[in-house]
C-alpha cells in the first residue's frame, strides 16, 4: 500500500510559513498556504485538493500549476512526487460563439 492510501498515519500539525500567501493557480487564485490546510485537512490526493479548491480547474486546465500543487501535496505528506496519482488534465479551451457552429461554410460571418 502507497503511504497516499495510509490515511492512519500522521502528518504533523499545520504549521504556516511565511510564503503561505504565494498564488499557485492563477486562474483560480489559490495560495500556498490554502493547498497546504487542504491537505492537512485530509484531502491528500491531488483529485481530492482539485475538487476542494478548484487547482487546475480554470482556463489553463493546470498547465501553469500542476507540478507546484504536486510538489507541495507531497511535501506536505512527506512522500515523493512519484506516489500521487495525477489529475486528469484536458486541453485549454475557450468559449465559442453558437453562430460559429451554426454556420456549416467555416467561415464566420459578421451581421452588417
Amino acid at each position: 500500500m502507497n503511504q497516499v492510501n495510509d490515511r492512519n498515519r500522521d502528518i504533523g500539525p499545520f504549521v504556516p510559513q511565511p510564503d503561505d500567501d504565494q498564488i499557485i493557480c492563477r486562474c483560480e487564485e489559490v495560495t500556498k498556504g490554502e493547498i497546504r490546510r487542504a491537505v492537512h485537512d485530509g484531502m491528500w490526493t491531488i483529485t481530492e485538493v482539485r475538487r476542494c479548491l478548484r487547482t487546475g480547474m480554470g482556463l489553463c486546465q493546470g498547465q501553469t500549476c500542476a507540478k507546484l500543487v504536486k510538489r507541495i501535496v507531497a511535501a506536505e505528506l512527506h512522500i515523493p512526487q512519484s506516489e500521487l496519482e495525477p489529475a486528469t488534465s484536458r486541453a485549454p479551451m475557450r468559449p465559442i460563439e453558437m453562430r460559429v457552429f451554426a454556420n456549416e461554410d467555416g467561415e464566420v460571418k459578421t451581421d452588417e
